[in-house]
C-alpha cells in the first residue's frame, strides 16, 4: 500500500489489531508493520523509495495482498515436500537462524504468493521498545528481525 497510517484506523481501531513490531528496512526500501488479529499475524507494507522491493508491484497492481505468510517447523522439509509433489520453490534463504523463509509463485498457488518461514522470534508479543507512532514517524529501523530506534544523527 502507499501508506500505511491510512490504513491503521481501518486494522487497530475498526478490525481491534494490536501493534506488534514494525519499521524501516532499509536494505529493501521498505516500511512495515506488524499487528496482530485474532489467530494471524497481519504485515502491511510501503515502499518509502523509488526503488524499493514493493514499489514495482504496487505501481503494476495497485495496493492489496502481496503475500500469505505460513510459519513451519523445518523449512528443508517444507522444501523437500514442495518437489517431491512437483512444485518449485522460489527464494529460498536458511542464512538466518532467526528467519529462513522459501516462497511458492501465485501461478502455482491459485493466484497468491506463499511464504513459507521458519524463524525463531515470537510474532505474538507485542514489542515493548517501540511504539506505533514510532514506526509511523519513520523513527524505527528493522535490523535483524528487531524493530530499533534509529540512531539520532
Amino acid at each position: 500500500m502507499p501508506d500505511i497510517a491510512a490504513a491503521v484506523p481501518l486494522f487497530c481501531d475498526v478490525l481491534g489489531a494490536t501493534f506488534i513490531a514494525g519499521g524501516d528496512n532499509d536494505d529493501t526500501g521498505t516500511r512495515l508493520l506488524h499487528l496482530q488479529l485474532p489467530a494471524m499475524k497481519l504485515e502491511l507494507l510501503a515502499p518509502l523509495r523509488e526503488d524499493s522491493l514493493t514499489g514495482p508491484v504496487l505501481r503494476e497492481r495497485g495496493p492489496g495482498l502481496h503475500h500469505i505468510t505460513i510459519f513451519v517447523d523445518d523449512l528443508p522439509a517444507t522444501v523437500g515436500a514442495f518437489d517431491a509433489a512437483g512444485l518449485r520453490t522460489t527464494g529460498t534463504d536458511d542464512a538466518s537462524e532467526v528467519w529462513q523463509e522459501t516462497f511458492l509463485r501465485p501461478r502455482d498457488t491459485f493466484g497468491a504468493l506463499l511464504q513459507f518461514v521458519k524463524t525463531t522470534r515470537d510474532w505474538n508479543t507485542p514489542t515493548r521498545d517501540v511504539a506505533l507512532e514510532d514506526v509511523l514517524a519513520g523513527r524505527v529501523v528493522w535490523r535483524e528481525y528487531v524493530p530499533c530506534l534509529r540512531d539520532a544523527r
